[in-house]
């Protein structure tokens, strides 16, 4: 099973600090190359008895292309990521890259209910453009 991961924009435009009642997210989980939509809608039924009927018809198989991105492990709570971005930020500026804008990708590698805020690891990505 591949980590939970996270698609994280905001409304917010300017260069003040982030605003997180802004946030808009989509949440995901990588598929093995054998799953197809084909199979992923023969087995949407049985998703039925793990998540509320509602949010059923919201799932949707999708192949997504990131392109050219920085990542880093954050290793802390999440609220310390801000310093994580800063430091991918900073590297972009040594390499003349440009961040494509605050939308960014969270991989979870740890789970938040059984890890010490201290201790979570968190994959952080975001687009560039060189």
């Amino acid at each position: 099973m591949y980590p939970l991961e996270g698609e994280w924009t905001t409304s917010q435009r300017d260069d003040e600090p982030l605003d997180k009642s802004l946030f808009e997210y989509r949440i995901m989980i990588r598929q093995p190359h054998f799953v197809t939509p084909t199979l992923f809608e023969e087995l949407k039924p049985r998703f039925a008895e793990k998540i509320p009927h509602h949010l059923l018809e919201d799932l949707q198989f999708e192949t997504i292309q990131e392109g050219l991105s920085v990542q880093m492990l954050h290793v802390g709570p999440f609220d310390t990521e801000p310093a994580s971005f800063e430091k991918m930020e900073a590297y972009c500026v040594e390499n003349d890259w440009s961040r494509q804008s605050k939308d960014h990708k969270e991989i979870y590698l740890s789970d938040p209910r059984k890890t010490a805020p201290e201790k979570m690891k968190t994959v952080l990505r975001f687009k560039i453009t060189v």
